[in-house]
């Protein structure tokens, strides 16, 4: 069984975490980038033998790092529109985690914030007539977010409605917003070397997803009606938000997956003969959202130009969990979906479900090209794709680990010693009426339930300390 993390507070060193150790199908490396890393306490844990861990801080990590901060706007240009199959993870990302590529951290960070976007435009205002909805219109959306410079264009507002039985505050299960399908405009596919269809998820916010969350059950997806695949199985609570529409309702809406897989067959209908990527992009659940869709747009053949070419499908999880067992991750590998897991080693998420009944801790390994699995280890969950790993703390604020802004400010500083990340009030007054709202619909106060904040922006006035980013790490599962 993996090791669990073990994060010991040092009364003398303030910006101190000492990294954990896991069981890896590789020999995993830790990369520091320009930042003084100490010892580990060798007391905390036992090295594995499946595992090295080498630290480095060497001029070549500084001269990348150098570079994605100050590098011309001109060559980031020329260098993505040439690239940006391999940015997009048609080598499997091979040489470009470890250490990171400027250029891919350029693209995470990129894609992450049009997730930011969706908790930005989400409004949790109960006095609003938008209320649990989007607070702008599609062609003013991105804008109103920051954006306006993005290069995209939101095509298609993106509601789910999970089939969950459960009290919410106005008494009826209806679809609320959890995303944006945007496409790139003609002046960005000169800058990005292809016409970019972008689907974005935000994470838990409303009752029935926190409960979609805990249904940690397997069941099969049985998404393409000509083969349904039992052994391909997925957390049912995910299944259930992505599947479930308004059945009870006249003009209700369409399932999740529903109104995705429509939007996404008429934009590549629409570009048909362009070069196109599809990127999805989420955070906590989010992410578990992309990752369903991706393999549903693959299984059904939906990115298949001709016999021998198919337009690439591309996942970037912030923060998220495991999806579906070893079948499901077999499967999305044989389909070639690519998926970049960008996590916190202290992210207690990224661990669920199965924290203990999973693929990696179930796997017997005799070497990299032999092994053995348990019978039943067809039913544990398994992480999908290549693994790029930070490791941050708060001592003063534990939620941070699960934070989106956190993830994003420290891919964007990461050659600070010690990182100060900023909470500006928005971000906090919208994390304060998540819970509240919470609170109100499960009763969550006299569970003494303390919920990870989703989102917080990285512009603000008070800066947080005793924020620990000494390592960054690769792994490929």
């Amino acid at each position: 069984m993996a090791s669990m993390n073990i994060h010991m507070p040092n009364t003398n060193l303030n910006h101190v975490a000492f990294s954990e150790t896991t069981t890896t199908t590789r020999p995993l490396r830790s990369v520091c980038i320009g930042q003084v890393c100490l010892p580990k306490r060798t007391k905390l844990a036992t090295a594995s033998p499946t595992k090295q861990t080498v630290v480095i801080a060497s001029p070549v990590d500084n001269e990348v790092a150098a570079r994605a901060s100050s590098g011309s706007s001109t060559s980031t240009t020329t260098s993505l529109s040439q690239s940006w199959r391999e940015i997009q993870g048609s080598d499997n990302w091979e040489n470009l985690v470890d250490p990171l590529h400027p250029l891919l951290r350029q693209e995470i960070i990129r894609y992450g914030d049009f997730v930011k976007g969706c908790y930005c435009a989400f409004d949790l205002d109960p006095n609003s007539k938008r209320y649990l909805n989007c607070k702008y219109g599609k062609k003013n959306m991105l804008r109103e977010v920051g954006m306006e410079s993005s290069g995209y264009e939101v095509t298609k507002y993106i509601y789910a409605t999970p089939d969950i039985n459960i009290p919410i505050q106005n008494g009826e299960s209806c679809g609320r917003w959890i995303g944006y399908v945007a496409v790139a405009t003609d002046e960005a596919v000169k800058r990005l070397g292809r016409r970019d269809i972008i689907i974005t998820f935000r994470g838990t916010v409303t009752n029935p997803e926190w409960v979609a969350n805990l249904m940690s059950s397997l069941t099969p997806a049985r998404l393409d009606p000509h083969n349904e695949r039992p052994d391909v199985k997925v957390e049912s609570g995910f299944l259930s938000l992505y599947t479930s529409d308004e059945s009870d309702s006249k003009f209700g809406l369409g399932s999740c997956r529903e109104q995705l897989l429509s939007e996404v067959s008429r934009l590549l209908n629409k570009y048909k003969g362009e070069e196109l990527s599809i990127t999805l992009a989420g955070h906590s659940m989010g992410s578990s959202l992309a990752l369903l869709l991706a393999y549903d747009i693959t299984e059904l053949g939906l990115n298949r130009v001709n016999s021998s070419t198919k337009t690439p499908v591309t996942v970037f999880s912030f923060g998220g969990p495991r999806v579906g067992n070893s079948g499901f991750k077999r499967r999305c590998e044989e389909l070639g979906v690519k998926v970049l897991r960008i996590v916190n080693v202290n992210d207690p998420i990224t661990k669920m479900p199965g924290m203990v009944f999973n693929h990696e801790n179930f796997r017997v390994l005799g070497s990299e090209r032999l092994s053995f699995e348990f019978p039943w280890s067809c039913s544990c969950y398994a992480h999908v794709g290549v693994e790029l790993v930070l490791d941050f703390f708060n001592m003063q604020n534990p939620s941070c680990v699960h934070d989106l802004g956190t993830y994003i400010s420290l891919l964007k500083c990461p050659k600070r010693p010690s990182m100060e990340i900023q909470r500006d009030y928005q971000g906090g007054e919208f994390v304060n009426k998540a819970k509240q709202l919470l609170a109100n619909m499960m009763s969550v106060q006299n569970l003494n339930l303390k919920l990870p904040n989703p989102w917080r922006s990285s512009t603000t006035a008070a800066a947080e300390t005793n924020m620990v980013n000494l390592q960054v790490q690769s792994q490929r599962t």
